[in-house]
């Protein structure tokens, strides 16, 4: 896999879009996929925030997953910034490895830019950002789900 900002293959933007509204939309109901495609489309710089990464197929630079670095993943979370969001493995890709390379390479990005702690939150998925280095420091309800706040301190991470 190879890695690559989305501000580098904007004509992606819909069809991540397409990707996240299907894989979250049940948990964000006031949430549309313009309203996810527009949101993408404002990711035009490289190591920023907010940015996303591409994880690429190098044999046909097929969309492989995306990883999101935000300010503010969801209004109803505002104690904590910034956010690891929007990890997506597509499923003929998953149980092999793509999910955590994309954490590491956000996490990584996240260390260049200075972030001190850095954020994400899961429903179901806390077991794998453990085995990253990742620390639950909050549960909490979000819409109908129950979710896990997690946290890591990029600098010092052995993601």
């Amino acid at each position: 896999m190879r890695f690559a900002f989305l501000a580098d293959h904007m004509p992606l933007a819909p069809v991540l879009a397409r990707l996240h509204y299907a894989e979250w939309g049940a948990l964000l109901p006031d949430w549309s996929e313009p309203a996810a495609c527009a949101e993408l489309q404002t990711h035009v710089h490289r190591a920023a925030i907010p940015t996303t990464m591409l994880g690429l197929d190098p044999a046909d630079g097929a969309v492989i997953g995306s990883v999101s670095l935000l300010q503010n993943d969801d209004e109803r979370i505002r104690d904590y910034s910034p956010w690891l969001a929007s990890l997506l493995v597509l499923p003929a890709y998953r149980g092999q490895g793509h999910g955590i390379a994309l954490v590491r390479h956000c996490v990584q990005i996240a260390a260049e830019l200075n972030v001190v702690r850095l954020h994400l939150y899961t429903e179901g998925q806390r077991a794998f950002y453990e085995k990253l280095g990742w620390a639950s420091i909050d549960r909490m309800p979000l819409g109908n789900a129950q979710v896990d706040v997690m946290a890591i301190a990029p600098g010092s991470a052995a993601a």
